[in-house]
């Protein structure tokens, strides 16, 4: 028994937020952000707009490529940092706009890596016969947490908003999840990291940790950059020895969208040119755990490959964590 993926979703804001705007904004320029990352534009909510909306929008749009009713999934599991509230999480949110009654519902913690993580536990299920339905998402409003701001523009020109999903339904045929891969090197996690507000602290938010700019995500782009070259090749190799693949047996790898430089020395090591590594970061940035899938969305609707390829995900991010999925199509 194994997971196939029968439907895909993705959503994104209205509202489209170019690197001229942020010009405005700070000291910053087309041409810097461009040339350090790949981004021309991102998508950010707007007022009242939230992640669990995106990633219900996603979700039903996943649903109905797969051709089943809401009432059939058993399971939620949803990969996020930024969930509308503290707690609880998107997933309880989601569970209850879908009224799915009361199917079992949680969100996964690993950043950039979480739609894989999540891929993974919904396939660990249904290969365990808990489970015979699972959604999968994964769902950031990243715009709200960003200091806007010269302090800030390391980070706030990276990322975007957006949401996707995917539905996993139990097969015995050779279409569906040949394999997932995870990884945490926790050591490294103040190197990517948003510190507060955090149970570290009482009370978990004062005026002094405000002032100290502790509530914004923090990167050391210079470390990020260096392990993701190498975590990144290494699990999708990985995924390959698992399932006794060369390269050219690999029809597309569909990275975590961190940086466009990264998924180019990652394509430089692997040996592949980048036909083979898609790449949507100039039109969303880094949507964190929903890059993935809409990425996935957008391949498909592209014909970058077709039913019977075999694809790889790769993910690295905070955490550190990475981590990769085989999946034949």
């Amino acid at each position: 028994m194994k997971s196939q993926i029968i439907g895909i979703g993705s959503c994104v804001p209205d509202k489209v937020v170019t690197n001229a705007d942020m010009e405005q904004w700070m000291d910053t320029s087309d041409e810097w952000i461009q040339s350090r990352s790949g981004i021309k534009e991102r998508h950010w909510v707007s007022e009242g707009e939230s992640a669990s909306d995106l990633a219900e929008s996603a979700s039903r749009k996943a649903i109905e490529m797969a051709g089943i009713q809401a009432e059939e999934i058993d399971l939620v599991i949803v990969g996020t940092i930024t969930s509308d509230y503290f707690f609880p999480g998107i997933s309880a949110q989601l569970q209850d706009k879908l009224g799915l009654g009361t199917v079992g519902a949680f969100d996964i913690k690993a950043a950039c890596s979480a739609f894989i993580y999540a891929l993974s536990i919904g396939d660990q299920f249904i290969r365990a016969g808990t489970a015979e339905t699972v959604l999968v998402v994964g769902a950031e409003v990243q715009s709200t947490a960003l200091n806007i701001s010269d302090e800030g523009r390391d980070t706030a020109v990276l990322f975007g908003d957006g949401a996707g999903a995917a539905v996993l339904k139990a097969s015995k045929g050779e279409r569906g999840i040949l394999s997932t891969h995870l990884h945490c090197q926790g050591k490294h996690l103040k190197l990517l990291w948003c510190e507060e507000p955090g149970s570290n602290h009482h009370p978990r938010m004062t005026e002094d940790l405000l002032k100290e700019a502790r509530h914004y995500p923090m990167m050391n782009g210079r470390e990020v950059f260096k392990n993701a070259v190498t975590r990144f090749p290494e699990v999708i190799q990985e995924a390959m020895d698992a399932n006794q693949l060369s390269i050219d047996d690999v029809a597309l790898i569909i990275p975590h969208q961190a940086n466009l430089r990264i998924s180019q020395a990652v394509a430089k090591r692997m040996g592949v040119s980048m036909d083979k590594v898609y790449s949507n970061i100039h039109k969303y940035g880094n949507t964190t755990a929903a890059s993935i899938p809409i990425a996935l969305c957008e391949a498909l609707e592209e014909g970058e490959f077709s039913e019977g390829d075999t694809l790889i995900f790769a993910a690295f991010g905070a955490g550190f964590t990475w981590a990769s999925a085989a999946v034949k199509w």
